[in-house]
């Protein structure tokens, strides 16, 4: 598999500096494997893990890079991110083939109101959620969708189970608050 030139560079003063692109080319390379590893793990198919990583190269090649410190624990922390992306619309796609939307009735009139505001309310929660600072949204994506426990997440981030559970309760606090924002915006001058 070949590779396309590597993204603009961060390090030099020119944005197409061959030094700059020989340093993203090296880094992406040497790193390339880890990543792939990652998401492997992550994702479960290794096959899907190296085209994420392919994607995220692609990513990175059709826009400028931003200003980072270590260009390997960045391309590593967007690829874990890549591999969360990568469940969470599998996950989505799972639900609604399993029929996770509020099950609809044949003899209720109602019918489509109901799959109106199901799709709204998923809306809300999804914006809520992409609102919500990185750290938060993983760990909520990894309890609610992968199913890990709070000593399992604290573990695996370096962090008290006791910042996990905080970090638990303002994802849910904000997923709670997308859903009651609708039922006010459309009632106009009254108050909550």
């Amino acid at each position: 598999m070949t590779i396309s030139p590597p993204p603009r560079p961060q390090d030099s003063s020119h944005p197409d500096a061959a030094g700059g692109r020989a340093h993203f080319l090296q880094v992406f390379l040497s790193q390339r494997s880890q990543m792939e590893a990652l998401v492997s793990r992550r994702v479960g198919c290794r096959a899907t893990a190296a085209d994420l990583v392919q994607d995220l190269f692609l990513r990175f090649w059709r826009r400028p890079l931003v200003q980072v410190e270590e260009l390997s624990t960045y391309l590593l922390r967007c690829a874990g991110n890549i591999a969360i992306d990568h469940l969470r619309s599998e996950g989505a796609r799972v639900r609604s083939n399993e029929g996770w939307l509020p099950e609809q009735q044949d003899n209720q009139g109602c019918e489509p109101q109901a799959a109106l505001e199901a799709g709204n309310d998923l809306r809300h929660v999804e914006a809520a959620l992409r609102s919500l600072p990185e750290r938060t949204r993983q760990i909520f994506l990894l309890n609610r969708i992968h199913g890990r426990k709070y000593a399992e997440i604290a573990k695996a981030m370096g962090l008290s189970q006791s910042a996990v559970e905080k970090h638990m309760m303002r994802a849910l606090q904000a997923c709670k608050a997308s859903l009651r924002e609708p039922s006010v915006k459309r009632t106009p001058g009254k108050a909550p």
